[in-house]
């Protein structure tokens, strides 16, 4: 019992960064209703870019790259937009999906090169702490990685439902018509969404190195498909639903790696979201049917 609530802790606090993901994810197909596949390798691009902090600045603390990746997240996130959806007919939704393939597969051919494909180490914060009560114990940097997600979140919903971009944002997800009848301007609104995103994403990127302590190129693929999983459980265009389904594959698949070891980890996560697409295809926070 002891060994399945320590995996069950760990595993939700890392989950935290499935659902910065899966919130990328999700506001992207809310507002323009398409899937940006290259979301995830952009967030490890982000993160790869906070490491150039250290490049500049020999021994900069960890909070400076991690801000770094932030920055850069927004700044690859924008370049997306730019090259993926802005210059092409949103009408084509296939279109805008295979730039976005493309986009990744670029990303990651670039991270591939410049790191000569090696694992590169990633600083980390309170990596030496551990919180403990009897035998149970927390690990410093996973808490610190939960704390900053959740106060991400918390960021992004103040966003959202506080500001006048989130009533924009908000407004072009329902009805882009009647949004741009009100003076609205869909080009703005969609790039910025893309730039907050992007954000989260850099700091994604950022707190899944600090945990794991490296980051590879290895990690696009595994994150873009966690996002998607993350994304359909939570509900399409739910972002309640994607913090929720994130902490909920985080600690699922970490209860997996206990009692079934890493190597099926993720064919039991595959068969999660087999089960809910059967069961409940709309995910746990269903977009209700019908017209208002």
């Amino acid at each position: 019992m002891l060994d399945f609530l320590q995996a069950v802790s760990d595993g939700v606090l890392f989950g935290a960064t499935y659902a910065l993901i899966g919130i990328g994810f999700t506001l992207v197909f809310g507002v323009m209703h398409k899937i940006n596949m290259a979301y995830a390798a952009a967030s490890v691009g982000g993160a790869y870019a906070g490491l150039l902090v250290l490049q500049v600045m020999a021994g900069a603390p960890p909070w400076l790259v991690f801000l770094g990746a932030f920055l850069a997240g927004g700044v690859l996130g924008w370049m997306v937009y730019a090259l993926c959806f802005h210059f092409i007919p949103l009408s084509n939704p296939l279109a805008t999906l295979m730039s976005t393939v493309g986009m990744l597969l670029l990303i990651d051919e670039v991270i591939v090169h410049v790191t000569a494909g090696m694992p590169q180490n990633y600083p980390a914060m309170f990596d030496d702490v551990m919180l403990r009560a009897g035998e149970f114990s927390m690990r410093g940097d996973l808490l610190l990685v939960f704390a900053v997600s959740v106060l991400a979140m918390i960021g992004l919903l103040a966003l959202l439902y506080r500001t006048s971009l989130g009533l924009a944002t908000r407004a072009v997800s329902q009805q882009p018509v009647a949004a741009q009848l009100c003076g609205i301007r869909l080009v703005r609104v969609n790039a910025l969404t893309f730039v907050v995103t992007g954000l989260l994403g850099g700091l994604a990127g950022a707190m899944i190195g600090a945990s794991v302590g490296t980051l590879s190129p290895l990690l696009t693929t595994p994150l873009t498909v966690k996002g998607l999983i993350v994304t359909v459980i939570g509900g399409l265009g739910s972002i309640p639903g994607a913090i929720l389904a994130g902490l909920l594959v985080g600690g699922f698949e970490n209860v997996l790696q206990l009692y079934r070891g890493v190597t099926e980890r993720d064919l039991y996560v595959m068969l999660l979201l087999f089960a809910f697409l059967t069961f409940r295809p709309g995910g746990l926070f269903a977009a209700k049917s019908g017209r208002d």
